[in-house]
Formats: C-alpha cells, structure tokens, sequence
C-alpha cells in the first residue's frame, strides 16, 4: 500500500513539473517594444546596431537593446522594476555618429495593447549629419542692463532663455 501512495505522490510531483515547464518566462516579465527613426536618412539606411536603454526609477538596473534593421528593438524589463511607473528609454549611440536633441533622443515607457506590453510615448529619433544653427534655432539670452552699484552677477542668470526660432 505504502508503495502505491509513493507512485501518486511522484506522479503528481512530475505533471506539476511539467505544468511548470509549459509557462513560458516571458509571461511574467513586461516587455518593451519601440522603433527607433532618422530624420536624414537615406530610404534604405540601416537601423542596425543602435543601443537603447530603458531606465526606471527606483531601480539600479538599466535594460539594453539593439536595434534591428528596421528600427525596432524589444527588451524585457528588469526583474526588480514591479511596475512601469516613471521609466524612460533613451538612444545611447550606434555604430557612427548619432546627433539627436534631448527632446527626440528620450521617450517615456507607456502602456501597450497586451497585458505586459509596453512601448514609448513619443518617437526616438535622430540624425546622421552635424545639424547646423538653423536645425536648433538661438539660444540667445536676455540681457537686461542693471545698476553696477546692485553688484548682482548679470540679468541673463536671472531670466530664462528665450530661444529664437524662425525669426529672419
């Protein structure tokens, strides 16, 4: 009797184990999806190789990806990160020389269309050629004349920079 009881006990050890075996890893982790774009690339250029990283906050960890040939790369979040508040991807470089502003150059991680998807709010982007000062536009300050015997450092520290775009 005693060595029946010891069969259903290993059986059910074993289909547990196999039960086990069948959930996918992936299941448990949120993945992040994005794409990657040049705004002076050539129809055919190759996205190839392009890190991105994904930091949150809270967490030590930062997640990588390589970009495939078309842009798009996909990781899985840190183990740690238990949600996706507060988390940003961000283009690191490639294999030549990126130039890209901090507006395009980070997105923040939202929520996807499937349970533990994610993907970037805004567009990563950048470009291959040096932008010029017509790309980026005038960071001129403001500097306002103010009395010597104040003995304040000049205006320009005080009042926020206005840039000058598109003005001829």
């Amino acid at each position: 009797m005693a060595y029946a009881h010891h069969h259903q006990v290993i059986t059910l050890v074993l289909l547990f184990a196999l039960a086990l075996i069948r959930i996918h890893p992936s299941a448990c982790q949120q993945i992040v999806e994005g794409k990657v774009s040049c705004l002076d690339c050539t129809h055919h250029y190759h996205f190839s190789d392009i890190k991105v990283s994904v930091k949150c906050q809270g967490v030590n960890k930062l997640a990588m990806a390589t970009t495939q040939d078309d842009g798009s790369f996909k990781l899985a979040l840190p183990s740690s990160s238990s949600s996706v508040n507060n988390c940003m991807a961000k283009i690191l470089g490639g294999p030549v020389q990126l130039y890209a502003s901090r507006k395009k150059q980070v997105s923040e991680i939202v929520k996807g269309k499937d349970k533990n998807m994610y993907t970037i709010s805004a567009p990563l982007s950048f470009m291959t050629s040096r932008p010029n000062k017509n790309q980026l536009g005038s960071s001129k300050t403001v500097d306002l004349p103010l009395p010597p015997e104040w003995g304040l450092a000049p205006s320009s520290y005080y009042v926020p920079f206005i840039p000058i775009i598109g003005i001829p």
